[in-house]
Protein backbone atom coordinates (compact mmCIF):
# COMPACT_ATOMS: atom_id res chain seq x y z
CA UNK A 1 0.00 0.00 0.00
CA UNK A 2 1.03 3.31 -0.71
CA UNK A 3 1.61 6.36 2.00
CA UNK A 4 -0.81 8.51 -0.44
CA UNK A 5 -3.63 6.64 1.08
CA UNK A 6 -5.61 7.42 4.30
CA UNK A 7 -5.78 5.36 7.67
CA UNK A 8 -9.43 5.32 7.50
CA UNK A 9 -9.35 3.85 3.93
CA UNK A 10 -6.51 1.62 4.30
CA UNK A 11 -8.15 0.11 7.32
CA UNK A 12 -11.44 0.31 5.85
CA UNK A 13 -10.17 -1.78 2.54
CA UNK A 14 -8.09 -4.13 5.03
CA UNK A 15 -11.46 -4.92 7.01
CA UNK A 16 -13.60 -6.09 3.89
CA UNK A 17 -10.76 -8.60 2.86
CA UNK A 18 -10.55 -9.49 6.60
CA UNK A 19 -14.83 -9.96 6.33
CA UNK A 20 -15.02 -11.93 3.16
CA UNK A 21 -11.77 -14.08 4.11
CA UNK A 22 -14.04 -15.13 7.09
CA UNK A 23 -16.85 -15.57 4.84
CA UNK A 24 -14.49 -17.98 2.92
CA UNK A 25 -13.88 -20.23 5.88
CA UNK A 26 -17.64 -20.36 7.04
CA UNK A 27 -18.34 -23.04 4.65
CA UNK A 28 -15.60 -25.20 5.98
CA UNK A 29 -17.25 -25.16 9.37
CA UNK A 30 -20.32 -26.74 7.94
CA UNK A 31 -18.48 -29.51 6.21
CA UNK A 32 -17.45 -32.59 8.28
CA UNK A 33 -15.40 -33.60 5.07
CA UNK A 34 -12.94 -31.05 6.11
CA UNK A 35 -11.52 -30.78 8.76
CA UNK A 36 -8.59 -28.77 10.22
CA UNK A 37 -6.14 -28.66 12.84
CA UNK A 38 -3.70 -26.04 14.24
CA UNK A 39 -1.60 -24.02 16.80
CA UNK A 40 0.85 -21.41 16.99
CA UNK A 41 4.53 -22.21 18.51
CA UNK A 42 6.35 -19.93 20.59
CA UNK A 43 8.04 -18.79 17.94
CA UNK A 44 4.69 -17.34 16.55
CA UNK A 45 4.52 -19.65 13.49
CA UNK A 46 1.29 -21.34 12.55
CA UNK A 47 1.13 -25.21 12.12
CA UNK A 48 -1.56 -26.29 10.12
CA UNK A 49 -3.10 -30.14 9.46
CA UNK A 50 -5.98 -32.23 8.64
CA UNK A 51 -5.49 -33.94 11.46
CA UNK A 52 -4.05 -33.80 14.66
CA UNK A 53 -0.74 -34.62 14.78
CA UNK A 54 0.29 -34.41 18.40
CA UNK A 55 -1.63 -33.07 21.24
CA UNK A 56 -1.16 -28.84 20.82
CA UNK A 57 -3.21 -29.17 17.66
CA UNK A 58 -6.45 -27.86 18.56
CA UNK A 59 -9.30 -28.23 16.13
CA UNK A 60 -9.86 -24.88 14.24
CA UNK A 61 -12.77 -25.63 12.36
CA UNK A 62 -15.23 -27.14 15.39
CA UNK A 63 -18.93 -28.13 15.31
CA UNK A 64 -21.07 -29.30 12.24
CA UNK A 65 -23.07 -26.34 11.41
CA UNK A 66 -21.00 -23.81 13.83
CA UNK A 67 -19.46 -20.50 11.51
CA UNK A 68 -17.41 -19.63 14.41
CA UNK A 69 -14.08 -20.65 13.14
CA UNK A 70 -10.87 -20.24 14.34
CA UNK A 71 -7.39 -20.33 13.37
CA UNK A 72 -4.27 -19.84 14.69
CA UNK A 73 -2.89 -16.62 15.61
CA UNK A 74 -6.99 -15.91 16.74
CA UNK A 75 -9.09 -15.10 20.21
CA UNK A 76 -6.97 -17.14 22.55
CA UNK A 77 -3.33 -17.16 20.17
CA UNK A 78 -3.27 -14.00 18.68
CA UNK A 79 -3.14 -11.53 21.75
CA UNK A 80 0.51 -13.48 22.74
CA UNK A 81 1.07 -13.76 18.98
CA UNK A 82 0.93 -9.92 19.41
CA UNK A 83 2.39 -9.53 22.42
CA UNK A 84 5.42 -11.69 21.00
CA UNK A 85 5.54 -9.27 17.96
CA UNK A 86 5.99 -6.28 19.96
CA UNK A 87 8.44 -7.24 22.78
CA UNK A 88 10.93 -9.98 20.48
CA UNK A 89 14.19 -8.64 20.18
CA UNK A 90 14.55 -10.56 16.91
CA UNK A 91 11.42 -8.54 15.14
CA UNK A 92 12.94 -5.40 17.06
CA UNK A 93 16.35 -6.29 14.83
CA UNK A 94 14.60 -6.42 11.78
CA UNK A 95 12.61 -3.84 11.58
CA UNK A 96 15.14 -1.44 10.03
CA UNK A 97 15.06 -3.81 7.06
CA UNK A 98 11.37 -4.48 7.01
CA UNK A 99 10.87 -0.69 6.36
CA UNK A 100 13.16 -0.60 3.34
CA UNK A 101 11.68 -3.77 1.83
CA UNK A 102 7.98 -2.18 2.54
CA UNK A 103 8.58 1.29 0.86
CA UNK A 104 10.94 -0.12 -2.27
CA UNK A 105 8.10 -2.50 -2.84
CA UNK A 106 5.30 -0.13 -1.72
CA UNK A 107 3.77 -2.53 0.95
CA UNK A 108 3.23 -1.79 4.67
CA UNK A 109 5.82 -2.87 7.45
CA UNK A 110 2.80 -4.25 8.86
CA UNK A 111 1.91 -7.05 6.02
CA UNK A 112 5.60 -7.72 6.08
CA UNK A 113 5.33 -8.16 9.88
CA UNK A 114 2.09 -10.35 9.38
CA UNK A 115 3.66 -12.85 6.64
CA UNK A 116 7.10 -13.29 8.27
CA UNK A 117 5.29 -14.27 11.51
CA UNK A 118 3.35 -16.92 9.96
CA UNK A 119 5.58 -18.19 7.52
CA UNK A 120 8.66 -18.23 9.73
CA UNK A 121 8.64 -16.97 12.90
CA UNK A 122 11.36 -14.42 12.16
CA UNK A 123 13.70 -17.52 12.12
CA UNK A 124 16.05 -16.29 9.29
CA UNK A 125 17.65 -19.77 9.00
CA UNK A 126 14.12 -21.64 8.81
CA UNK A 127 14.11 -23.97 5.72
CA UNK A 128 10.57 -25.92 5.18
CA UNK A 129 10.54 -29.64 3.93
CA UNK A 130 9.53 -28.53 0.72
CA UNK A 131 12.24 -26.38 0.64
CA UNK A 132 11.02 -22.69 1.15
CA UNK A 133 14.13 -20.41 2.45
CA UNK A 134 14.31 -17.92 5.05
CA UNK A 135 12.16 -15.01 6.61
CA UNK A 136 9.18 -15.42 4.49
CA UNK A 137 10.16 -18.92 3.03
CA UNK A 138 10.72 -18.35 -0.49
CA UNK A 139 11.19 -21.04 -2.95
CA UNK A 140 14.36 -20.68 -5.04
CA UNK A 141 12.39 -20.85 -8.26
CA UNK A 142 10.35 -17.77 -6.77
CA UNK A 143 14.01 -16.30 -5.59
CA UNK A 144 15.48 -17.02 -9.73
CA UNK A 145 12.55 -15.26 -10.74
CA UNK A 146 12.06 -11.79 -8.51
CA UNK A 147 15.45 -11.51 -7.89
CA UNK A 148 17.58 -8.77 -10.15
CA UNK A 149 20.29 -9.91 -12.43
CA UNK A 150 22.67 -7.91 -10.21
CA UNK A 151 21.59 -9.58 -7.38
CA UNK A 152 21.45 -13.43 -9.08
CA UNK A 153 25.02 -12.08 -10.48
CA UNK A 154 26.56 -11.30 -6.64
CA UNK A 155 25.45 -15.05 -4.93
CA UNK A 156 23.76 -17.80 -5.58
CA UNK A 157 19.58 -17.54 -4.98
CA UNK A 158 19.79 -19.76 -2.07
CA UNK A 159 22.48 -18.10 -0.43
CA UNK A 160 20.45 -14.66 -0.90
CA UNK A 161 17.15 -16.23 0.21
CA UNK A 162 19.48 -17.43 3.48
CA UNK A 163 20.31 -13.51 3.87
CA UNK A 164 17.57 -11.22 5.73
CA UNK A 165 18.02 -8.16 3.80
CA UNK A 166 17.91 -9.66 0.30
CA UNK A 167 15.21 -12.50 1.45
CA UNK A 168 12.89 -9.27 2.58
CA UNK A 169 13.76 -7.11 -0.39
CA UNK A 170 12.85 -10.56 -2.96
CA UNK A 171 9.77 -11.54 -0.84
CA UNK A 172 8.20 -8.19 -0.23
CA UNK A 173 8.55 -7.46 -4.54
CA UNK A 174 7.12 -10.93 -5.00
CA UNK A 175 4.02 -10.54 -3.12
CA UNK A 176 3.75 -6.43 -4.31
CA UNK A 177 3.39 -8.58 -7.80
CA UNK A 178 1.27 -11.04 -6.85
CA UNK A 179 -1.05 -8.57 -5.23
CA UNK A 180 -0.76 -6.32 -8.59
CA UNK A 181 -1.28 -9.24 -10.98
CA UNK A 182 -4.18 -10.89 -9.11
CA UNK A 183 -5.56 -8.03 -7.93
CA UNK A 184 -6.32 -7.96 -4.25
CA UNK A 185 -4.87 -9.09 -1.14
CA UNK A 186 -6.57 -12.16 -0.10
CA UNK A 187 -5.59 -13.65 -3.32
CA UNK A 188 -2.50 -12.90 -4.02
CA UNK A 189 -1.42 -13.97 0.16
CA UNK A 190 -3.29 -17.40 -1.61
CA UNK A 191 -1.08 -17.68 -4.67
CA UNK A 192 1.81 -16.99 -1.85
CA UNK A 193 0.39 -20.38 0.14
CA UNK A 194 -1.14 -22.57 -2.57
CA UNK A 195 0.92 -21.03 -6.04
CA UNK A 196 -0.60 -19.20 -8.20
CA UNK A 197 -2.18 -21.09 -10.63
CA UNK A 198 -4.77 -22.39 -8.39
CA UNK A 199 -5.50 -19.02 -7.87
CA UNK A 200 -6.13 -18.17 -11.33
CA UNK A 201 -8.15 -21.34 -11.86
CA UNK A 202 -10.36 -20.16 -9.03
CA UNK A 203 -10.54 -17.21 -10.97
CA UNK A 204 -8.39 -14.82 -9.17
CA UNK A 205 -10.24 -15.91 -5.69
CA UNK A 206 -8.85 -17.62 -2.77
CA UNK A 207 -9.16 -21.41 -4.20
CA UNK A 208 -11.25 -24.19 -2.12
CA UNK A 209 -8.56 -25.51 0.03
CA UNK A 210 -8.74 -25.32 3.97
CA UNK A 211 -5.32 -24.43 4.56
CA UNK A 212 -5.13 -21.80 2.26
CA UNK A 213 -7.94 -20.33 3.22
CA UNK A 214 -7.05 -21.07 7.20
CA UNK A 215 -3.78 -18.88 5.95
CA UNK A 216 -5.32 -15.81 4.44
CA UNK A 217 -7.56 -15.71 7.70
CA UNK A 218 -4.61 -15.40 9.98
CA UNK A 219 -2.48 -13.14 8.07
CA UNK A 220 -5.30 -10.80 7.19
CA UNK A 221 -5.99 -10.76 10.71
CA UNK A 222 -2.72 -10.30 12.04
CA UNK A 223 -1.91 -7.48 9.60
CA UNK A 224 -5.13 -6.06 10.62
CA UNK A 225 -4.37 -5.95 14.31
CA UNK A 226 -0.63 -4.80 13.64
CA UNK A 227 -2.03 -2.14 11.57
CA UNK A 228 -4.50 -0.47 14.09
CA UNK A 229 -2.15 -0.80 16.87
CA UNK A 230 0.32 1.36 14.57
CA UNK A 231 -1.97 4.30 14.26
CA UNK A 232 -2.24 6.86 17.37
CA UNK A 233 -6.34 6.92 16.66
CA UNK A 234 -8.18 3.31 16.04
CA UNK A 235 -10.42 3.18 13.80
CA UNK A 236 -13.99 3.16 15.91
CA UNK A 237 -16.51 2.12 12.99
CA UNK A 238 -16.42 0.61 9.48
CA UNK A 239 -18.51 0.04 6.46
CA UNK A 240 -17.63 -2.98 4.62
CA UNK A 241 -18.53 -3.12 1.39
CA UNK A 242 -19.90 -6.55 -0.70
CA UNK A 243 -16.86 -8.76 -1.80
CA UNK A 244 -13.66 -9.31 -0.05
CA UNK A 245 -11.04 -8.38 -3.33
CA UNK A 246 -8.71 -5.34 -2.29
CA UNK A 247 -7.46 -3.07 -5.13
CA UNK A 248 -3.74 -2.69 -5.49
CA UNK A 249 -3.25 1.29 -5.20
CA UNK A 250 -2.36 2.66 -8.81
Amino acid sequence: MTASRSTSERCARLAGALLGAAWLLGPLAASAQTPLYGYVDGHGVAHLAQQPLDTRFEPLLRERGDSRVRVPGKSIDRGSLLTWLEFAPEVKSLMPLMRQAAESSGLDVELLKAVIAVESGFRADQVSPAGAIGLMQLMPAAGERYATRGERAAAPVETLLRDPRHNLTIGSRMLADLWRRTGSIDAALAAWNAGEGRVRKAGNRVPDIAETRAHVHLVLELYWSLLQSSQSQRARSLRFASGSSVAHPE
